[in-house]
């Protein structure tokens, strides 16, 4: 690399130091004055003494009058001596403090200088470095020996690169650097690199004359390091964003209406860059500062959405609306079709119940009908023989009604429990739902001697469940139970119904064969019945799980399974609505 001449002309600081010593020739000015009158003193004092000697007029003149006259000259001289003594120690009082003041304002900003992080470099005009601050050599490292007076190509600058430096050093030198600065890179004298951000400004003497450029430079290598990294990570979070399948938007609250700030290629695609499909999706919630989630219908769109909204702080500090909208249109078709096939599945489930209880059934309506029967043709021949007494008559007929009764309800049982209805869960009491279930599978137990014992709270709670599907889940298990206790000795199955609050339990206890299985109890199409179809328990897990509640079964450590089952208590308000309506029932 080439060095310059230390040529101490060219460089920046001459010519400061020349405008300093053009400004101090007046200092010589009281000096020189000084010396004048003193000169003129001395040669008047010869001239008088000269005169006094071969003058005619001071021959008249006694002794002591030039004596006199020569003390009075020499006394104004010496006035005008003391005078000029005193204006130059003035000069030289105000010279000092001055000098004092120069010197101390000259180490505060060397302080400065030395103290700054950013590095300063002064070029010339012809683009040497005049000037450079310690933050700049302790950046590339070298000494300021090493600098000063040095010319293109610069040690700092990188191998191989160096025709970009010097159209970056053009570019400097006639003054078309942007405001904005220059990024640049650098080496340091270890070989390590680094990028800098450059601002240059001209720099100019007190005549206001341009004399070189002041370059200010700051290693930005590890904010840039950190920025690229932000803007990658940015990159890449709104390239997720972008790419989801959800539509997600952000809006902010303003008194014009909403604002959209944000919004990903999902949501443009089905509602446009327009607030019309967030606040479609809002669901009332305007105005509100909630988050939930909610399934929504878009009229726009004509699909069904899952909305998940959430309040946020902006990159502003402004409180907005995060939403995702998820679009669920074939998730509830298939619910859809799932339901309907699940209705189905439980009125199958309840045929099959019913018919394998046909024979039991029959039996039980045979009897009623039977005593029907008889009763009346009881009635028939006391009526012709005509001697019936009307109170026989009336007891004859008054039984036969309550037979007709019992078989009517029966049978109405029997449809209530079979026919296709739309799941309602409703504040409904447990006892309905216990004396039907165990009505039912009172008749098959009575036929297989088997007592079924109830043990109920007192009051009974009422729960939030729909009376016909529960009531099937119930004497499903009843019916489970009464038929693994066929073989046993055991003759008693238990009923227990506990309160738990804030869920009530119902657990069906028999004392049959046990388990098997117990991990495959629930699977479809696993039956431990050679006649079965497998799909009982499961619809039954199914229905409670719809409700909110659980179903299990464990082994009874007495012998026997327990199968319990929990459902959600009514609220207290429909827990009195409920009672009134079963009381006008």
């Amino acid at each position: 690399m080439a060095m310059a001449h230390p040529n101490r002309k060219s460089l920046i600081p001459t010519t400061f130091y020349e405008h300093a010593r053009h400004s101090r020739r007046l200092y010589w000015l009281t000096p020189a004055i000084v010396l004048v009158l003193y000169l003129c003193v001395m040669g008047a004092f010869i001239w008088l003494q000269r005169l006094q000697s071969d003058s005619v007029m001071f021959v008249t003149i006694d002794q002591e009058t030039r004596q006199q006259r020569l003390m009075m000259v020499v006394f104004a001289l010496s006035l005008v001596i003391v005078f000029s003594l005193l204006a130059l120690w003035r000069y030289t009082r105000f010279r000092t403090l001055a000098e004092a003041a120069l010197i101390a304002e000259t180490g505060f900003r060397r302080a400065m200088e030395n103290s700054m992080s950013t590095g300063m470099r002064v070029f010339d005009m012809q683009g040497r470095i005049a000037y450079v601050n310690p933050a700049f050599c302790r950046m590339i490292g070298w000494n300021e020996a090493d600098l000063i007076g040095r010319t293109a190509p610069f040690p700092y600058w990188l191998p191989g690169r160096h025709d970009h430096h010097r159209e970056t050093l053009a570019q400097l030198l006639s003054g078309r650097t942007p405001s904005s600065g220059l990024e640049i890179e650098a080496q340091r004298r270890d070989g390590s690199r680094f990028t800098a951000r450059m601002y240059v400004s001209p720099l100019r003497d007190p005549k206001g004359e341009q004399i070189g450029w002041m370059t200010s430079m700051t290693d930005i290598t590890e904010p840039k390091r950190i920025r690229e990294a932000l803007t990658a990570a940015h990159e890449r979070f709104m390239t997720v964003l972008e790419g989801l399948d959800d539509a997600i938007s952000v809006v902010a609250d303003t008194p014009e209406g909403l604002e959209l700030l944000f919004a990903n290629r999902t949501y443009r695609r089905i509602f446009g860059a327009q607030t019309s499909g967030h606040a479609e999706l809002l669901g009332g919630r305007l105005g509100r500062f909630t988050d939930e989630t909610m399934e929504l219908f878009s009229p726009t769109a004509e699909r069904w959405f899952e909305v998940h909204h959430r309040m946020l702080a902006w990159t502003d500090s402004r409180r907005v609306r995060l939403q995702v909208a998820r679009d669920i249109t074939e998730r509830r078709k298939h619910e859809e079709e799932s339901r309907v096939q699940q209705e189905k599945a439980q009125l199958t489930s309840r045929l099959t119940t019913m018919g394998e209880m046909a024979s039991s059934l029959a039996h039980e309506l045979n009897q009623p009908l039977t005593a029907i029967s008889n009763y009346n043709m009881a009635a028939v021949a006391m009526v012709k023989s005509g001697k019936a007494p009307t109170e026989s008559l009336l007891q004859a007929l008054e039984k036969a009604s309550q037979q007709a009764e019992r078989a009517g309800k029966i049978i109405s049982r029997i449809r209530e429990f079979v026919k296709r209805s739309e799941p309602r869960r409703q504040a409904v009491g447990l006892t309905r739902i216990v004396e039907n279930a165990v009505g039912f599978a009172d008749i098959d137990a009575r036929k297989r001697r088997i007592e079924i014992i109830q043990s109920l709270p007192d009051p009974m709670p009422e729960v939030m469940a729909d009376p016909i599907l529960i009531e099937q889940v119930l004497l499903n298990l009843l019916k489970n139970g009464v038929e693994a206790m066929e073989h046993s000795e055991y003759r008693s199955l238990h009923v227990n119904i506990t309160d738990q609050d804030p869920q009530i339990e119902i657990a069906v206890i028999d004392r049959g064969h046990g388990l098997r299985n117990p991990e495959r109890l629930f699977e479809p199409f696993y039956s431990t019945k050679s006649e079965g179809l497998g799909m009982g328990l499961n619809i039954c897990r199914t229905i409670i799980e719809s409700h909110h509640g659980r179903l299990w079964a464990t082994p009874n450590p007495e012998g026997g399974t327990i199968f319990r089952f929990t459902l959600p208590k009514a609220p207290p308000d429909r827990q009195v609505q409920a009672t009134t309506e079963e009381t006008q029932a």
